[in-house]
């Protein structure tokens, strides 16, 4: 089911060679994700960003998520500082869902990073995001932030960037990728038993919850026939024969 756990790094310790630190900008990337993701209907939630990596790992540990996904910027080692360039999608060895995840993201930054060649993954046992966290999860750095090139690249491409990592999330899901549009009012329309609402635009989609006629729903896009709707603070798909649109 498609409930994200996403966690932009709390690292505010780490400038950017141009302006700014990774907090900042993985929570600007994570700020642009949102809507992308929300309009393909998947559940986000974000980590406390005045946290630390700690604390992002006990707040997904706590509840129940489909896949952890953390975004951060690398660093070169003093001796290369401002020499390295590239992109690493990390998980956790053997985790084929960790791993599934990252070669989406590698997949979906080539075409739009300029060293394509320098997008891989790459499996770490050391990170605790990724060994420690309950749901399935993957960490990418995006770029080096001593590096002017990729500090600038990130800057100057972050919607760009962030419609890429979330095509991936949503190949991870199985479930199409839209764009945010302008949400509309609706009310679901049955005759007797409850709406069901899937993970998905189709009947082989898990149901994430029955919802009674009559219901005051948020429609967020549509898709074949389906609509992604809010309901209260859940987002799902509903077969769009059942609701009315204001």
């Amino acid at each position: 089911m498609p409930f994200l756990f996403l966690s932009p790094s709390t690292q505010d310790f780490n400038p950017y060679v141009t302006e700014g630190n990774e907090q900042l900008w993985m929570n600007r990337l994570a700020d642009r994700m949102e809507p992308y993701l929300e309009a393909s209907g998947i559940n986000v939630t974000r980590n406390n960003p005045n946290g630390s990596a700690a604390t992002s790992i006990r707040q997904s540990n706590l509840g129940t998520y489909d896949f952890h996904l953390a975004l951060h910027s690398n660093a070169a080692p003093e001796n290369l500082a401002g020499q390295l360039r590239g992109i690493d999608a990390y998980y956790y060895p053997g985790a084929k869902f960790g791993q599934a995840m990252a070669q989406l993201v590698v997949d979906n930054l080539k075409p739009i990073y300029p060293l394509p060649d320098k997008v891989q993954t790459r499996t770490s046992t050391a990170i605790g995001e990724l060994r420690q966290t309950k749901a399935p999860a993957a960490l990418i750095e995006i770029g080096y932030h001593d590096n002017v090139q990729d500090a600038t690249w990130l800057v100057e491409n972050l919607d760009e960037i962030a419609a890429a990592m979330s095509r991936a999330v949503c190949q991870y899901f199985g479930l199409p990728f839209l764009q945010p549009q302008g949400s509309q009012n609706g009310v679901v329309r049955t005759e007797n038993t409850p709406m069901n609402l899937r993970g998905g635009p189709g009947t082989d989609f898990p149901v994430l919850r029955r919802v009674p006629n009559g219901t005051p729903v948020e429609i967020l896009n549509q898709y074949n026939g389906w609509y992604v709707i809010r309901v209260g603070d859940l987002l799902g798909y509903a077969d769009g024969r059942y609701l009315e649109v204001d």
